[in-house]
C-alpha cells in the first residue's frame, strides 16, 4: 500500500467569515496575495486575507488530487470535499471563474455561506455609492446585465464614492443596519467602457479592432473611487432593483410601497449566488448550498432590512443608460 501524500494547509478570512483549506497537493491551494483579474475573489469582495489554519475555522475545505477517476464532490454542512483529477481539471477548463477559487465558484459561494451561517451577515448581488456629505448610500441590485456596471460608474462620474462593485454586505444589530465595504474591482465589457465611460478606460487596454470590445471583459481597479469608511452604520439608503435598456430615453421609477414585495425582491436576490447550483471546471455539478432554516433567516433580514427606518425608498427601475439616475440624486 503506498503512503498517503502529507496535507499542506492554509486558510483564509473575508470579514468574519473563516476558511481553512487542507490539500495532498500544495499548488491547489488558493494563491496569496490574490491577484486583480477577471476570475480574482477580489472582483467579489474587499479583502481575502491569508491566516493561518487551524480546526476551529468557521468552515473546511479538503482536496484530495488523484492521477486518474471520477471527480467526486461531498458536502457536510461547513465541510466540503473534493477528490479525482483536480490538477488536470484546472488545466483544462474552458473558464476559470467556475473553479475551486474564481469569482464564480465554490469558495466564493462557501463564503457567503458562512457569512450567514456563522455570522448572520448577508449579501446584496449589488455595487454600492456612497454621498459623504450626506451620508447616504445608494444600492444597485441585481443579477448580470441588469445595470449595476452602469450605476456604478456613472455615480462615480457623478461625484460619488465607490463602496462596492459586485457585492454589498449587511447585519441587522437591534434596530441598526452595519454596511461592510466590498469589491473595489468589477469586471466591465471593454464595450461599455469604450462607448459610455471612456474616462474609465485603462490606456492600456484599448481594443484595436472595433469587434473585438463586446467580446473582452477586464478586471478594472476602482480603489481610486472608494470612500474613505470601511463600515457604515444605519446610513440613509435608497435600494434600487434596476433594468437598464439601451436607447430607453425615459426613466421610470416604481417605489415599493408594500414592504412584502419589497422584501421577496430583497430575498429573491440574497438568494441567488447561495441557492443556485452550478458547474465548476465543466464537469462538476455542485447544487446550492441553501438549507430552510437558512433561508428563513434570511426572509427575516429581508424583512427587517426593507422596515428599517433608514432605508428611505426601495424601487424597481426602468431607464437608459444616460438616465439612470433620475432625478434620485437631487433628491437625496
Amino acid at each position: 500500500m503506498k503512503p498517503k501524500k502529507p496535507m499542506h494547509e492554509s486558510g483564509l478570512q473575508v470579514l468574519k467569515a473563516t476558511v481553512g483549506i487542507r490539500s495532498n497537493a500544495r499548488d491547489l491551494l488558493p494563491k496569496f496575495p490574490q491577484q486583480i483579474e477577471v476570475k480574482s475573489l477580489l472582483t467579489d469582495f474587499r479583502d481575502v486575507t491569508e491566516i493561518p489554519y487551524s480546526a476551529k475555522l468557521d468552515g473546511h475545505i479538503v482536496l484530495e488530487n488523484q492521477s486518474s477517476g471520477a471527480v467526486v464532490f461531498e458536502r457536510s454542512n461547513r465541510r466540503a470535499l473534493f477528490r479525482g483529477p483536480l490538477r488536470k481539471l484546472e488545466r483544462q477548463a474552458s473558464d476559470l471563474r467556475f473553479s475551486l477559487w474564481g469569482n464564480q465558484g465554490f469558495l466564493y459561494r462557501f463564503i457567503l455561506f458562512l457569512l450567514e451561517k456563522r455570522h448572520r451577515i448577508f449579501s446584496l448581488h449589488a455595487c454600492g455609492l456612497y454621498d459623504e456629505k450626506k451620508n447616504f448610500l445608494y444600492i444597485a441590485a441585481g443579477g448580470a446585465g441588469s445595470g449595476k456596471t452602469v450605476y456604478l460608474l456613472s455615480g462615480i462620474a457623478k461625484g460619488l464614492k465607490l463602496f462596492s462593485t459586485e457585492t454589498v454586505a449587511f447585519q441587522c444589530q437591534g434596530k441598526k443596519i452595519n454596511w461592510f465595504k466590498g469589491s473595489l474591482v468589477d469586471n466591465v465589457r471593454l464595450g461599455t467602457l469604450v462607448h459610455d465611460f471612456p474616462q474609465f478606460l485603462p490606456r492600456l487596454d484599448r481594443p484595436s479592432s472595433p469587434g473585438h470590445v463586446w467580446q473582452k471583459k477586464i478586471a478594472l481597479d476602482l480603489a481610486f473611487y472608494q470612500c474613505a469608511q470601511e463600515t457604515l452604520v444605519q446610513p440613509e439608503t435608497i435600494l434600487l432593483f434596476p433594468r437598464i435598456e439601451e436607447g430607453r430615453k425615459s426613466f421610470l421609477f416604481n417605489a415599493f410601497e408594500d414592504k412584502r414585495p419589497a422584501a421577496k425582491a430583497v430575498f429573491d436576490n440574497l438568494s441567488q449566488k447561495i441557492a443556485e447550483t452550478i458547474v465548476l471546471y465543466d464537469r462538476l455539478p455542485v447544487c446550492g448550498l441553501d438549507d430552510a432554516l437558512l433561508a428563513d433567516a434570511r426572509l427575516n433580514a429581508a424583512y427587517q432590512l426593507v422596515e428599517n427606518d433608514s432605508v428611505v425608498k426601495t424601487a424597481s427601475v426602468l431607464a437608459g443608460p444616460a438616465d439612470c439616475w433620475g432625478n434620485l440624486l437631487d433628491k437625496s
